[in-house]
This record gives structure tokens, C-alpha cells and sequence, in this order.
């Protein structure tokens, strides 16, 4: 059976991307087949096409896209279980996250039933639910890398992205004290999410603030832990979620990352104010927690905008844009 999907079978721009007629997956024995009704444009789906930066290559492929369907986040409707799966059943609402290998810019996907998957709450559309996972990871893997408490405050810069505003509601929920950085046009969005303090960088320097934090977290990579530092209780840390702008176009991005997680490691022996760089944990304790949170209702998605997926290209470049606010969207 022929499916329409997004594929790109070289590393490039946005317009590497193209609506093409696959073969339809068939579901393995611990596999689900999900009619995908909408699925997400995130920095995973960015990386991963345009091969940058480069160190991705080790995991994408060295010559060339090894997995030519990309997308990491669906929500859809369960059309078929294999045979060795209990815990879903064919009609069941579901989202979820499945990177490397992707494959949810398509009508149809075939995911592990072990993966992060959630049932989609009652009065949640598809497109609301989509984004759930991506970024709601980054930021709880950011959180549980220190050892936070409620009680603790915690500065997320960046409070607007897909990473950030998740940061701010998982934050709240954890019963921590949360302030937010963000853009004028953005303040009230970002109050709602439950922020206590919302600072706007166009009229303040966040890093000038009298307060002091157990966590700053770097949602977009556009600061330093030598800027936050200042920011920083004796015992806290500094998380960035991406290297920045300039790692990303340098040529020496490997010792460049190799120097990052050394130094990382260096602050968290012997430093009092902590350095760390996160990568996005699927341990089971995290996944139950935002499962739990995704199938409750209490964590929502901030949407930016939706597209159809014969209009990915677009979709593409509104993410690379620097633009959005939250999650953009695609519906197949």
C-alpha cells in the first residue's frame, strides 16, 4: 500500500524536501501502526536534515540522510497492533515521540509500543497534542540534572520556544519558583504558562538581575554560563539546551563539544556554581512523569502555527526563522 510522505535523501535547505508516494510500513510484533493526524517541524527535524551541526552526521548518516522520513512527534489514531503488544488497542488516540528512527512526516508510522506514547486526553485535538514530547523532554532532562526541590528557583531564557515554555509549566509543576525571559510581545503567553516573574529582554538585561538562582536554563543556546554565572547560588547550575550560533557554523564543532562536556564535567567535580550541558533522558522514572503529564492535561503545548504537510518547506523555514513561538505543526 502507497502512503504520501516528506522525504529528503540528501543533507541541504529546506527545499531538500519533497512530497513523494511510499511504501506504507507494516508493524512488527512489538510495533503499532498509527494514522498519523498531525505531527511536528522541531530542532531535531532541522538537525537532522540539514546535517548540522556536523557532529549529527555520526548519528544521521556520514554520507547521506540514513533515515529519509523524517519526524520525531505525532499524534494519530492506532490502525493496527502486532502481535506481542498489550497496552494499545487499534482505535486508541495516541502521541508520542520516536527519533532515529523518525518517520512521522507521513500518513502512516510504525513505532515501538516501548516508546514514549501517550493517550491523547478528552477535548485535546491532534494538533494540540503533537508537540507534547520533543520539547517537553529537553526541558524535563534539564530539570532532573540538578537536584531541584520545591522551593527552588529556577530562570528559563528563552521561555517562548517549544524547550522553554515547556521548562516553565514542568518547573510549576514541580512546585518550583519560576522566572521567565522572553520578548515584549510575548509577556502575558509567557505569564499564563504560571511563570511568578517574567522579565522582557528587549528592555532588560536578564543577567543583571538581583536575584539568584538554583538553575538557569539556556532553552535557546544564546547565552554563556560566563555571562549567568553571577545569576548562580553557590550551588547552582547553568544548562544550555544547544551550543549556540557560532558552534554551529564553526568548523571545530567536534573538539568544540568534546572541550564542552570536559568542561562540563570539570565544573561538576570541582566547581560550586555547576556548568552543564543535557541531552534528552528517556529513563523510565522521566517518561512515566511526562506521560502522566501529557495524559492528565496538565502540561500544553504552546502552538505557533500549522501547516498542511504539502506545505513542509515553509514549515521548515518558519522553525529555522528565529520567529516562532512554541510548536509548529503539520498535518498530513
Amino acid at each position: 500500500m502507497i502512503m504520501r510522505a516528506a522525504v529528503n535523501t540528501k543533507y541541504g535547505p529546506p527545499e531538500v524536501v519533497r512530497i513523494e508516494e511510499v511504501d506504507r510500513p507494516t508493524p512488527g510484533p512489538n510495533e503499532l501502526l498509527v494514522q498519523v493526524r498531525a505531527t511536528t517541524v522541531n530542532r531535531t527535524d532541522c538537525g537532522y536534515r540539514g546535517g548540522k551541526p556536523f557532529i549529527i552526521k555520526f548519528f544521521s548518516g556520514w554520507r547521506g540522510p540514513k533515515h529519509t522520513v523524517l519526524g520525531c512527534e505525532f499524534a494519530g489514531v492506532v490502525e493496527a497492533v502486532g502481535s506481542a503488544v498489550t497496552n494499545f488497542s487499534i482505535g486508541e488516540r495516541v502521541c508520542g515521540w520516536c527519533e532515529n528512527p523518525h518517520g512521522a512526516h507521513a500518513e502512516y508510522l510504525a513505532v515501538r509500543a516501548n516508546r514514549l506514547i501517550a493517550r491523547i486526553p478528552e477535548g485535546r485535538t491532534f494538533e494540540q497534542a503533537a508537540p507534547s514530547t520533543e520539547g517537553a523532554l529537553y526541558a524535563l532532562s534539564s530539570l532532573r540534572d540538578v537536584p531541584l526541590k520545591p522551593g527552588d528557583d529556577v530562570l528559563v531564557y528563552g521561555a517562548t520556544g517549544a524547550i522553554g515554555s515547556a521548562a516553565v509549566q514542568l518547573a510549576k509543576s514541580m512546585g518550583m519558583r519560576v522566572t521567565a525571559v522572553c520578548g515584549s510581545a510575548n509577556v502575558d503567553l509567557v505569564r499564563g504558562l504560571g511563570a511568578d516573574k517574567v522579565v522582557d529582554y528587549q528592555t532588560q538585561d536578564f543577567t543583571r538581575d538581583t536575584q539568584r538562582y538554583d538553575l538557569v536554563l539556556d532553552a535557546v543556546g544564546k547565552s554563556t554560563f560566563r555571562r549567568c554565572k553571577r545569576l548562580l547560588k553557590p550551588k547552582g547550575a547553568y544548562s544550555s539546551t544547544d551550543f549556540g550560533p557560532i558552534a554551529r557554523s564553526a568548523p571545530f564543532i567536534i573538539p568544540m563539544f568534546i572541550g564542552r562536556l570536559l568542561r562540563s564535567r570539570l565544573t561538576r567535580m570541582i566547581g560550586r556554581r555547576r556548568l552543564l550541558f543535557t541531552l534528552p533522558k528517556k529513563d523510565p522514572e522521566g517518561v512515566a512523569y511526562l506521560k502522566g503529564l501529557i495524559e492528565s492535561g496538565e502540561y500544553q503545548p504552546v502552538l505557533d502555527r500549522t501547516y498542511p504537510l504539502e506545505q513542509i518547506v515553509e514549515a521548515y523555514r518558519r522553525a529555522e526563522s528565529g520567529q516562532k513561538v512554541g510548536n509548529i505543526v503539520i498535518v498530513p
